[in-house]
């Protein structure tokens, strides 16, 4: 696989983990507002977040190593 393809995987990756933090904190910051339990459903929402992050970096990056584990056994 070309080194660009690469790096364009972990751009993206950057980005979801972003993207998941920020939408997690910013739903949080809505619930919260909308229902008076500042700050609970912000760490919540946070958490969510990361969590969802986590699982994406994951599912993202397998095949990167997947791919790097079957270079290794040639």
């Amino acid at each position: 696989m070309p080194v660009w393809i690469n790096a364009l995987r972990l751009t993206g990756v950057g980005f979801f983990i972003v993207g998941c933090i920020v939408a997690g904190v910013l739903a949080g910051i809505w619930l919260d507002n909308r229902f008076g339990t500042s700050p609970w459903l912000v760490l919540l929402g946070l958490a969510a977040g990361l969590t969802a992050a986590g699982m994406g970096v994951y599912r993202m990056l397998l095949p990167l190593l997947k791919d790097a584990m079957n270079k290794e056994k040639r």
